[in-house]
């Protein structure tokens, strides 16, 4: 039996409704357009009929020739409330007659009066009406036939595709064929790669932060264990406790520090079903430049900015965007030696936005895995989890990132590409 919610008996439903319903108005209108053309024919001979009648018989009526055409004729005086030519069906017992008053000496006030037998009419009109009744049926478990074939096959690709799914698992992620769907399925599967994708880059990153997170906490841990088992080997002077004491809390900063990044990780999975909104990127960076430019300006560098085109409008999650740039220009300052000159740059081209944060930095080694968590960099402080970061909050709305060295070698050019048409699930 099928559910109620149960997509193929909705859809097997609806298409039985629906054929019914097209089915019975068509036979409907079929059969009133046939009964009204017949009876319309009827009166059209029966007028002119009259007309004859009237027009060559203004004395004596000639009736002998009608009674072959089962139609009597008579005049009468004038009917009360019937004052020009009318036609009226009359059924009396079983027999049906449609009845003429045609208006035949205006002196005398007298109607010519024609009732002709149309019984048979209404006899081929009930037949008519049985054969359409029972083709209506035949018709009906046809469709039901027909519906529940259509939804069948619909029905089948979804349970493909529930199938596809339902035997992946995080060692095992390949996307789905989409060329094997039918050509109304073919987006849904190309969703779902994205989202196979997505999956795959976040286990991948996961795993990745997992083990860092294990090594970055378990050596600081082992120092201050260390340090303090050095401590107790022998009495010391209270200023060699002090020591030891300010480098356990230090390394304890330095884990505090480690952890907020980690915290930051978990409120950026939350950010990523933020609801995004219809935002100007161009006015966006501006107004994030001023905040930025005076960061600069207090390291002794300098921030400036080349922004094109004058307006960029799209929907997009404003709170994973700024984790992003925020990201960029914070590393850019932070390996640009003073007295250098940070650039944050936006581009137009082809179906999307190219933002760029070019610094003046030593660069980077490209041949690493620059996304991955806990990479650090040159001799800067720093957990390392900021690019990171960045990278799952562009594979979180659909945009994408990269780091790469200058073309001059002379610093390093962070770079976010946002697509026209985001493919996040909110956007």
């Amino acid at each position: 039996m099928l559910s109620s919610q149960s997509l193929k008996s909705k859809l097997l439903w609806q298409l039985i409704f629906a054929s019914a319903v097209l089915v019975g108005v068509f036979s409907t209108i079929l059969y009133n357009f046939i009964k009204t053309s017949i009876y319309e024919e009827a009166k059209d001979q029966l007028l002119k009929q009259a007309h004859y009648i009237v027009s060559n018989s203004p004395e004596k009526l000639d009736t002998s020739y009608l009674k072959t055409l089962d139609i009597s004729v008579k005049i009468i005086p004038k009917p009360r409330y019937i004052d020009d030519i009318t036609v009226i069906k009359s059924r009396e017992g079983e027999r049906t007659y449609l009845l003429l008053y045609y208006p035949y000496n205006f002196e005398e006030q007298s109607f010519l009066f024609l009732k002709k037998d149309v019984s048979s009419i209404e006899e081929f009109l009930d037949q008519l009406l049985q054969y359409i009744v029972v083709t209506h049926i035949i018709t009906f478990f046809f469709i039901i036939a027909l519906a529940y074939f259509i939804s069948s096959n619909i029905s089948y690709h979804i349970e493909r595709l529930t199938v596809k799914l339902s035997k992946l698992n995080e060692e095992v992620l390949q996307p789905i064929k989409t060329r094997d769907l039918p050509v109304e399925f073919q987006p849904l599967g190309k969703s779902i790669n994205i989202l196979i994708k997505k999956v795959k880059t976040y286990i991948k990153y996961q795993k990745k932060l997992f083990v860092g997170v294990a090594h970055e906490l378990k050596t600081p841990l082992a120092v201050i264990k260390l340090k303090n088992e050095v401590a107790l080997l022998k009495r010391r002077s209270p200023e060699e406790y002090i020591e030891t004491i300010k480098l356990t809390l230090k390394t304890v900063d330095e884990i505090n520090k480690m952890i907020q990044n980690l915290l930051r990780i978990g409120r950026q999975e939350g950010d990523q079903f933020e609801n995004p909104v219809t935002l100007d990127i161009i006015d966006y960076l501006r107004e994030k430049s001023n905040n930025y430019r005076l960061l600069a300006e207090s390291e002794g560098k300098r921030l400036v900015t080349d922004l094109q085109p004058k307006s960029y409008v799209i929907s997009i999650q404003p709170t994973l965007l700024n984790h992003i740039i925020q990201n960029f220009v914070q590393n850019a300052i932070k390996f640009t030696p003073p007295g250098g000159t940070i650039t944050l740059k936006s581009t137009p081209i082809t179906n999307g936005l190219k933002i760029e944060v070019i610094d003046e930095g030593p660069g980077v080694n490209e041949k690493e895995d620059l996304f991955a968590p806990f990479k650090r960099f040159g001799s800067q402080s720093g957990v390392g989890l900021g690019l990171f970061l960045a990278k799952s909050a562009a594979d979180a709305m659909g945009a994408s990132v990269s780091v790469k060295n200058r073309k001059d070698r002379k610093g390093t050019v962070a770079t976010l590409i946002i697509p026209a048409k985001l493919v996040c699930p909110l956007c």
